[in-house]
């Protein structure tokens, strides 16, 4: 097996850009994978940005970002209210957000929905990750749902106890608030 490094030189930041439709999707999808990320990259700037989720919804969406991220040099945590599950009929609010997002921040990584999840609002994400960021590292995450519409992945990240720990208790705790 070949070992990828997400590693930068220098004093400049490695830079991610975490896409999630709703509130806890990044952290389910790729939780451990950026708790991982943060444990081996000290300079780090991280963006996160959850685009569907509102009062008690949005609040758990901060406070679980800012755990996830507290290994992160730099932060910056967006949380959005476009509607739940209506992402394709005001897809084109979404994509003029995503080109605010490409003028603000260049990412060397970016984490989004698998593009051929059956949700609409995952699936919109994902095709204007690919569409907006065309010259950047894209990895899809999955968020393990009913319909059961796990591809076939081609890239794991190995995390270990505490990391793959830290990021079950945070997704546990969220769905029993």
């Amino acid at each position: 097996m070949l070992k990828l490094q997400f590693h930068k030189t220098g004093k400049t930041p490695l830079k991610i850009l975490c896409l999630g439709a709703h509130s806890d999707d990044i952290e389910i999808g790729c939780g451990g994978s950026i708790l991982r990320l943060l444990s081996e990259n000290s300079n780090t700037d991280v963006h996160w940005i959850v685009f569907a989720a509102n009062g008690e919804r949005a609040s758990e969406a901060t406070l679980s970002a800012e755990t996830f991220l507290s290994g992160a040099g730099r932060k910056k945590i967006v949380v959005k209210e476009f509607r739940d599950s209506f992402f394709p009929y005001i897809g084109g609010d979404i994509k003029q957000y995503f080109e605010t997002i490409k003028h603000e921040f260049i990412p060397d990584l970016i984490f989004t929905h698998y593009r051929n999840d059956l949700h609409q609002d995952h699936r919109l994400l994902s095709e204007l990750t690919w569409n907006t960021f065309r010259k950047h590292l894209i990895l899809e995450y999955e968020v393990i749902k009913y319909d059961g519409d796990l591809g076939s992945p081609n890239f794991f990240i190995p995390l270990n106890e505490p990391q793959r720990c830290k990021s079950r208790r945070a997704s546990e705790s969220r769905r029993q608030g």
